[in-house]
């Protein structure tokens, strides 16, 4: 699922997000990577540093020559850089500190000073700006006084020291590693929070969703149960006096468990194909009658009044779904055997009301908790409102005000 998401998307928007090595350096992942050495790197920058300083000891024949001290130095320093993920500060000041004390010593310019690079980079990229700061500090604050002030005391014997404008560019270089090292920590963490944005928001999806499945499997089988219960009672009732009728009893269970076994396998098969059409219509206020036949079953006389508008297939799912809910709670929690359904389409939204005269059965009049809050939520989703309650004269009323954009009637 994941790799068909990122084929969608596309090589540029996967890009946005980072490149692998972020993402594994940021989740579940982090712990293996980073329990395991950087080796390559490191042999590789150990083999540029040693080759590159050779390179440079022939172009500067001022300085002191690479002697096996120096070589020791060079090697050190790369060494230190398998540990600049664990520990990234004592590398990065380890490695400034090692790269001093071989300048003090008059041993020639040269890569020594990528190593320092990488690990304050490591660091800064880890989040430790200061210490990188102060690391990359103390080196050219102690190479700036080596070069003016204690050059006489130092080897190489002829050295002549530095001056300021040389010690300006290296602070330019200085300072344009370090800032190409905040550059991609701001980057990094922007990646984290847009990975972050982008997993709460597929949560928040999964989320709906569940609701989605949760409410439509709620309102197709409390509905179905409900009058399949009806008709279970009355068949027994009648099974001795009234065969016939019995028949008929059972003749409804089989039609309704039928059509909720269809309207469940439904739902089912959006979540084995998700990205697939589905292969029935959703239902909608059009098969009111269907509705009406089934409460009448149940033993519920229905009268509805109003035309139904033409709806968008989400909005007209809810108030289906709505009307559904209301009259499996008249079957299931009140006393009355007759209700009332008004539909009134007008001014942007459409007003349905389901009444019944009750008296409630239990409790739990009008409808358990989870009907009702399953019909705020389809309604919430569309801009809508629910109100459910007694009436003065004992019933109980459930209003719903759906939105509905003009476009539906064109």
């Amino acid at each position: 699922m994941d790799e068909q998401r990122v084929r969608e998307r596309g090589a540029a928007q996967w890009w946005r997000y980072g490149p692998p090595w972020w993402h594994r350096a940021d989740h579940g992942a982090t712990e293996p990577s980073r329990s395991r050495l950087p080796w390559r790197s490191a042999v590789v920058l150990t083999v540029l540093v040693l080759v590159g300083s050779n390179f440079a000891a022939h172009q500067q024949p001022h300085r002191e020559h690479l002697d096996m001290p120096a070589r020791l130095l060079l090697l050190a320093t790369c060494v230190l850089l398998l540990w600049r993920h664990r520990h990234p500060v004592p590398v990065a000041f380890g490695t400034a500190g090692l790269a001093l004390v071989y300048l003090a010593a008059g041993y020639p310019y040269g890569p020594i000073f990528a190593a320092v690079a990488v690990a304050c980079f490591s660091a800064i990229v880890a989040g430790y700006r200061r210490a990188a700061w102060a690391a990359v500090g103390m080196l050219w604050a102690g190479h700036l006084l080596i070069s003016l002030w204690l050059y006489r005391l130092l080897p190489p014997p002829d050295d002549r020291g530095a001056n300021l404008g040389l010690e300006m560019i290296i602070a330019t270089w200085v300072l344009i590693i370090v800032s190409v090292a905040e550059l991609a920590r701001v980057r990094r963490e922007q990646w984290a929070r847009e990975r972050a944005d982008r997993a709460q928001a597929a949560r928040r999806r999964a989320d709906e969703e569940r609701l989605r499945i949760a409410r439509e499997l709620h309102d197709v089988l409390a509905h179905s149960i409900s009058v399949i219960n009806v008709q279970a009672g009355m068949g027994l009732a009648l099974l001795d006096s009234d065969p016939e009728q019995a028949r008929a009893a059972l003749t409804t269970i089989k039609a309704a468990s039928k059509e909720a076994l269809g309207e469940v396998r439904q739902v089912l098969d959006t979540l084995r194909a998700p990205g697939d059409a589905p292969r029935t219509p959703a239902p909608g206020l059009g098969r009111l009658p269907e509705l009406v036949e089934q409460a009448a079953s149940a033993g519920l006389t229905v009268t509805v009044a109003g035309e139904p508008p033409r709806l968008l297939p989400g909005a007209d799912l809810a108030a289906f779904r709505i009307v559904q809910e209301a009259l499996t709670n008249v079957v299931r929690h009140s006393g009355s055997r007759h209700a009332r359904v008004l539909l009134e389409p007008g001014g942007g939204e459409l007003r349905l009301r389901i009444d019944d005269d009750g008296p409630a059965t239990g409790a739990d009049a009008g409808g358990s908790g989870n009907g009702l809050a399953g019909m705020r939520e389809r309604a919430a989703a569309l801009g809508g409102t629910i109100e459910a309650g007694p009436r003065a004269d004992g019933g109980f009323r459930v209003l719903a005000v759906l939105p509905v954009d003009d476009r539906e009637d064109r």
